[in-house]
């Protein structure tokens, strides 16, 4: 069974709710160093040429990375308010930076950066996140060309192995769990809700 079959159901959640901008918020959460779990909102950026890699954007000064080379393992949360449908999706993580050895990725983070908007690229120049704030630090706003990334920003991916969508509408209410084996081959069953 391939991811294509858990993706039509959450290609059609984020079209019935596409009304909703605040629908490309999803919760990420990952696990510290010191195994203590975090959890933060991050935007979908959409997929990668592969239906399984979710994409988003982070700052190579973040927490984000870290936590990502201590425990490549993350999952999100998606409420899609409209539809009433939960999916949380689970897989592993990578960070993709000018130094990737695959030129797809390489390519698909250029791509990610040059649709970014002015406010979004200009806060990758910003001062260090969760550094003590500076008085005399510069935010600036104005915004690196879109045609070249800065150092610091990556793209996140989230490659799905597990995805449970659960449709909250009905009594009784219906849920699926999709899973991918070992060689990347996925099967799914109803499951009570």
């Amino acid at each position: 069974m391939p991811a294509e079959l858990w993706r039509p159901s959450l290609d059609l959640a984020l079209h019935r709710n596409r009304s909703r901008p605040e629908m490309r918020l999803v919760q990420l959460a990952t696990v510290r160093p010191d195994g203590r779990p975090a959890i933060r909102t991050v935007v979908f950026r959409g997929f990668l040429d592969d239906p399984r890699k979710l994409a988003f954007a982070t700052d190579s000064r973040s927490a984000k990375r870290a936590e990502i080379e201590a425990n490549p393992r993350g999952e999100i949360c998606w409420y899609f308010p409209e539809t009433r449908e939960q999916f949380r999706v689970s897989g592993m993580l990578a960070l993709i930076g000018p130094g990737s050895t695959d030129p797809a990725l390489r390519q698909a983070r250029a791509d990610l950066w040059a649709e970014l908007g002015d406010e979004v690229r200009a806060g990758f120049t910003w001062p260090a996140p969760r550094e003590p704030r500076d008085a005399a630090s510069r935010f600036s706003d104005v915004p690196p060309a879109p045609s070249s990334p800065v150092e610091n920003f990556l793209l996140l991916t989230l490659t799905a192995t597990e995805v449970d969508h659960l449709e909250l509408q009905g009594d009784p209410q219906h849920r699926w769990i999709y899973e991918a084996d070992p060689r990347g081959r996925w099967s799914g069953r109803e499951v009570n809700p």
